[in-house]
């Protein structure tokens, strides 16, 4: 059995990059946090939510509308303006649990009916 006595430079390489690791560390930390703190208090504007919404609604209502007329099929139709109400009635609340709850209901219901509304339009035949 050989024991070495003295430094081991792989101990050192180890050594060294933990504490490469520990200064990236500490200087991401404070940088994320910064920003969170900084893109929080922006995000958190009500105009922002409302200008959201509004664009995703009107989106919404053309790209199922376009795939209504295109491959005929309801379901998405009718799931995405179901959402859409539920994202538009988010819109008439006051900021706060229940129109975060509205907006996240209506929201997975829109992206429901994108997902069927591509799934439509891509089972049909190719002109």
């Amino acid at each position: 059995m050989i024991v070495r006595h003295g430094p081991s430079p792989i101990l050192d390489r180890v050594a060294i990059a933990l504490s490469g690791l520990c200064v990236v560390h500490c200087l991401a930390t404070s940088v994320l946090l910064a920003l969170m703190s900084a893109a929080g208090g922006m995000l958190s504007n009500p105009i922002i939510h409302e200008g959201g919404l509004a664009l995703a609604i009107a989106l919404g209502a053309v790209a199922l509308g376009r795939g209504a007329l295109v491959h005929r099929r309801l379901a998405p139709l009718v799931t995405g303006a179901v959402g859409i109400g539920f994202m538009a009635t988010a819109l008439a609340m006051p900021h706060g649990a229940s129109e975060t709850a509205w907006t996240i209901a209506g929201v997975a219901l829109l992206a429901t009916a994108h997902v069927l509304n591509r799934r439509g339009c891509a089972s049909m035949p190719r002109r």
